[in-house]
């Protein structure tokens, strides 16, 4: 069976800024239909990334494209196709919301009316006002109800929540499945981290312009320490326990053992196997704990 085409494909991407790399050498595959989440501290390169996609940066070397075109060459095209919330928002401070929307469904080639105000009552907001007097926040909603109005086949955003109440948020996780479920992909770029790992199928890290990791959520989830704390009917067997691989900060303390774990649980459990345990507590690694991990604590 031949595998499908990614739908966003890059190789090899370099950008440099004068004598500064802000991006060296990503290789990254993004399939048709998935969540697909791109994380990193500020100046980590996703911006960059998401720029020269869309055709609006030209890379320094590398390929990147999508739909089997390429970003710099059918940079017109491929945006015809692409649903883009930046980072950064500028929009014109004369028009109000309704007159936006409406001019940019003009360029789009229209719009269902009844999706812009079902969008607009999720997002509570007002599209009578003008822009200017639009808090950061509700101009954000205003480049969100954009992004999901169009049913474009691909969606990227660029830390769409920012500015957001945890209410909004989880509205916009909403939308995310939704346009999933319709067929989209959504190339999510978040310093929330939460949001990453509730909406996202696939994820990759980024450090000084570099990809460190990639992997399902659950498989960079299982790279991040683990706490462990067990009780024991007798002594522990605390030699053992302090021989094992990638054990870390152990300590007997009665009949109890704690240590923070770096690897496998494996050796742990057949250790464990041999002797008689009252109880067990794993703390569950969560997505943030796997990114500070890959950063060195320093993120």
């Amino acid at each position: 069976m031949i595998a499908a085409e990614p739908l966003v494909r890059i190789d090899g991407l370099v950008k440099h800024y004068g004598k500064v790399e802000a991006v060296r050498g990503i290789d990254l595959e993004i399939q048709r239909g998935e969540v697909f989440g791109f994380l990193g501290p500020n100046g980590s390169g996703k911006s960059t990334t998401i720029r020269c996609l869309l055709g609006l940066l030209r890379p320094t070397a590398g390929h990147i494209g999508a739909f089997g075109l390429d970003a710099t060459r059918d940079g017109v095209a491929l945006r015809r196709r692409v649903a883009y919330v930046p980072g950064e928002l500028r929009l014109p401070d004369r028009l109000s919301g309704m007159e936006f929307v409406a001019s940019i469904g003009r360029l789009r080639g229209g719009f269902d009316p009844s999706r812009r105000d079902q969008l607009a009552e999720r997002l509570r907001l007002d599209l009578h006002r003008h822009l200017r007097d639009l808090s950061s926040g509700n101009r954000r909603k205003v480049a969100l109800l954009l992004a999901f109005l169009f049913e474009a086949e691909l969606l990227v955003l660029d830390e769409p929540t920012s500015g957001l109440d945890p209410l909004m948020q989880h509205e916009f996780l909403g939308l995310v499945r939704e346009a999933r479920a319709a067929g989209a992909t959504v190339f999510l770029s978040s310093h929330v981290l939460s949001e990453v790992q509730r909406a996202a199928d696939r994820v990759a890290v980024l450090r000084a312009g570099k990809v460190v990791a990639q992997g399902t959520v659950a498989e960079l989830r299982g790279r991040a320490r683990q706490r462990v704390e067990i009780w024991f009917e007798d002594d522990p067997p605390g030699l053992e326990l302090k021989a094992l691989p990638d054990v870390v900060d152990p300590v007997v303390d009665d009949h109890r053992f704690t240590a923070t774990l770096s690897g496998s649980i494996q050796p742990l459990l057949g250790l464990l196997a041999r002797h008689q345990v009252i109880s067990m507590l794993v703390e569950e690694p969560d997505l943030e704990e796997a990114f500070l991990d890959l950063y060195g604590g320093a993120a």
